[in-house]
């Protein structure tokens, strides 16, 4: 898979937050990036554009990110789905793998974690 054939979806309350990931994504080549501020917009937006990879917070009004987690799965047991949240209990973490998160990345991230995600996730699908 192509940088430019990629559609990303972040999920996240903060707008600095989605500007970072979004800065990040842009500078690996991806432009198709789908944006949502709550868990509930994150889940309608994967169910109408399938995208290739999730990054979701866990903390976000409406729908949490776990239940969002669980939600996306439903709709597609392949999804890939990387937390990145500030927050996140030992067995908030652990749920999130349980429910099918492939990666949690630790807020503040740097850009190269998000890259080092991408690269891998360009790689794999050659």
């Amino acid at each position: 898979m192509r940088a430019e054939d990629v559609t990303i979806l972040i999920g996240d309350n903060s707008v600095l937050a989605r500007k970072q990931l979004k800065d990040a994504i842009v500078s690996f080549g991806i432009s198709r990036i789908l944006e949502s501020s709550n868990g509930q917009e994150a889940v309608d937006l994967y169910r109408e554009h399938v995208p290739d990879i999730v990054f979701l917070s866990l903390l976000m009004p409406v729908k949490d990110g776990i239940s969002a987690i669980s939600e996306i799965m439903e709709i597609n047991p392949n999804a890939d789905i990387v937390v990145v949240s500030s927050m996140g209990t030992q067995s908030q973490i652990k749920q999130t793998f349980q429910l099918g998160a492939k990666e949690f990345i630790q807020k503040p991230f740097h850009s190269q974690q998000i890259a080092d995600v991408l690269q891998t996730r360009l790689e794999g699908s050659v």
